[in-house]
């Protein structure tokens, strides 16, 4: 999604550290880049396939050993391979209301990599609650800061979710992750640096993912006030003939749309109760405009799927 700090490759000359995960009474030594980690086949192959067949397979004589426990080399990060360990080894981890994003996106990674099939599920599950697939779900998610319940949230988080799920084919939490990104950011602040999640860095958006972005936010400004749209009303007002108070109703009309206009505000899914002005209008003006956004909000979602070039909805549901 971004363009990534460069990782520190591993080097020959490099000393190998022993991470905190390193269990006595261990018989396998899991290495990922210059960290080791001394745990149990047994606990490996219950829950992984992938290493309950690396177990079977007869070890070269050359294989590296610590303690007499065989060294098994990962093409892994050493941090994904901690939050694994981490969730197999400590059973409370999981039950968190709340845990670091980057332990969801280690268990998406290598519970696939692996089968590690109930991490997987755990992990994707986390996603699917805080990234819904129906608008009642989506109305129901608590604002900024709380607005991811299952995993931590900062600054740049949208971008990882959108590349977590476009590399490992999530598509359902796609079209929320983009409207969450949409909704959040102006556009200009896309194109600017994004701190990353420990504060150290800052990174950019590469240009595949800057372009879809922008692409998905144009959509959505343009679409939302379109006839029929959440706020098409603010285009071409139809509720003349039944309003009570022309003049008000037309200057609360004429406010609104001026701050859309000059702040350019992706305002697709807001309802009317989060735009205390149109209280200011006549009773039949707000009843028209409570059943103009709701319908519209609801077009809208039905085809945000779309605009992503992803398939309805319903399939989508099906295809995880």
């Amino acid at each position: 999604m971004s363009s990534p700090p460069t990782k520190r490759q591993r080097t020959e000359d490099e000393p190998i550290t022993r991470s905190d995960t390193w269990f006595p009474d261990g018989n396998v030594v899991l290495q990922a880049r210059n960290t080791q980690f001394r745990v149990h086949w047994g606990v490996l192959t219950l829950h992984s396939s992938v290493f309950s067949d690396m177990q079977g397979l007869p070890q070269p004589p050359e294989q590296p050993s610590v303690e007499g426990c065989p060294v098994v080399e990962l093409q892994d990060d050493e941090e994904d391979l901690k939050f694994l360990l981490k969730a197999l080894y400590t059973p409370t981890f999981l039950g968190k209301q709340k845990i670091p994003f980057s332990a969801v996106a280690a268990l998406v990674r290598l519970g696939r990599k692996y089968e590690f099939q109930d991490l997987y599920d755990s992990a994707v599950g986390r996603l699917t609650a805080s990234l819904p697939a129906t608008l009642e779900e989506y109305d129901a998610l608590k604002p900024y800061p709380d607005r991811w319940s299952t995993f931590d949230s900062y600054r740049g988080i949208h971008f990882d979710v959108i590349a977590l799920a476009t590399e490992h084919d999530l598509f359902k939490v796609l079209p929320c992750a983009y409207v969450e990104m949409a909704c959040f950011y102006i556009t200009a602040a896309l194109f600017d640096e994004i701190q990353n999640r420990n504060g150290s860095r800052t990174r950019t958006l590469s240009g595949e993912y800057l372009r879809k972005c922008v692409l998905f936010q144009q959509a959505l400004s343009i679409k939302q006030y379109q006839p029929s749209y959440s706020h098409g009303w603010l285009r071409k007002w139809e509720f003349e003939a039944d309003c009570a108070a022309p003049k008000t109703c037309r200057a609360v009309r004429e406010s609104v749309l001026g701050v859309c206009m000059d702040n350019a505000f992706v305002i697709s899914f807001t309802k009317m109760e989060k735009i205390p002005i149109l209280k200011q209008c006549c009773s039949k003006c707000v009843s028209h405009l409570c059943d103009s956004i709701d319908s519209g909000r609801k077009k809208m979602w039905d085809e945000l799927p779309g605009l992503l070039g992803l398939p309805p909805w319903d399939e989508l549901e099906n295809s995880q």
